[in-house]
């Protein structure tokens, strides 16, 4: 064993990584708080600033999947949907499978320079977690408490107010609501069943309202919406404790981009519209599917291994 992977199981070294997380979190947040006063006198200074301010936060849990335990993530696409990224804004359909599947996210954002203006519909509980929550509550991330009667006019409100966001933004939904389970996902089918609707054989049931809704607000802002589809090889499930202690997972990021004018208007014809990209969504094997189903594509390495 190297000195560098002895170090990577050492609690004092991960207490360590911990601190410098907290600590330059707390420094950051304060920043943050300080830069409200730019907000009524000049809002785009205050956006830009803020975006850089969350970068250099994310970034180092970006570090920690891409040097310190030198995880593999491949992505897979056409050329063309390469030559989008990082140019437009976009809804991006993640599936939910894994506990670290926000960190792969947030590595593709870093990778095509969209990472501190990337953005969530995230739960509300999430807004009083320290550091991640207060850096999104000065980044204008929409909160829901997935109570759609009480959530509909803060989505909508948070969503249009974005419509002059000065930088790229990567808007994610988790459009399953929560993580893949067996529980979870046995509880969807029966709803599924009684709706009619085929079942989903690796994902939960999509919730249509966030995505119906971020459809309808955000046209003529977004250009496109992105279907993505996390996979790790070799059946792992892997973990943010797996990452700290340096265990190298390969994972496997199909993307499918669907340009805006593509998507219904109409609301039902809409939610129609992506119960079928679910069902369409393959999750095992899915980098042979997209192979075959596309004439070109991409392959890249977000880290190489030494």
């Amino acid at each position: 064993m190297g000195l560098l992977a002895f170090l990577k199981t050492q609690f004092v070294v991960h207490l360590l990584i911990g601190f410098v997380f907290v600590v330059s979190g707390l420094i950051i947040n304060s920043i943050q708080l300080c830069t409200l006063v730019l907000w009524p006198v000049n809002k785009q200074l205050y956006r830009r600033l803020n975006c850089r301010l969350a970068y250099s936060l994310w970034s180092q849990l970006v570090m920690l999947l891409e040097w310190w335990s030198c995880t593999e993530c491949t992505l897979f696409t056409d050329q063309a949907t390469v030559g989008h990224f990082g140019k437009e804004h976009v809804v991006i359909i993640l599936n939910h499978n894994f506990e670290i599947d926000f960190l792969c996210g947030w590595t593709m954002c870093e990778r095509f320079g969209v990472l501190g203006s990337s953005k969530v519909l995230a739960k509300r509980e999430l807004l009083y977690v320290p550091l991640i929550g207060w850096t999104w509550y000065f980044l204008e991330i929409v909160f829901c408490k997935r109570k759609w009667e009480e959530d509909r006019d803060a989505v909508i409100k948070g969503l249009r107010r974005l419509a002059d966001y000065p930088e790229y933004v990567w808007f994610l939904l988790y459009c399953e609501g929560t993580r893949f389970t067996e529980k979870k996902h046995r509880v969807s089918m029966e709803v599924a069943a009684s709706k009619g609707l085929p079942v989903l054989k690796y994902h939960l049931l999509p919730r249509t309202k966030g995505f119906t809704t971020a459809v309808q607000c955000l046209r003529g802002t977004v250009a496109a919406v992105y279907d993505v589809t996390l996979n790790f090889r070799g059946n792992k499930n892997p973990s943010l404790l797996g990452i700290l202690y340096g265990k190298k997972y390969e994972a496997d990021m199909c993307v499918r981009r669907f340009p805006l004018e593509e998507i219904p208007l109409d609301e039902k014809e809409a939610a129609q519209w992506l119960h079928k990209l679910y069902q369409e969504k393959i999750l095992e094997s899915a980098p042979k599917y997209y192979l075959k189903t596309h004439e070109t594509c991409w392959n890249f390495h977000w880290h190489e291994a030494g």
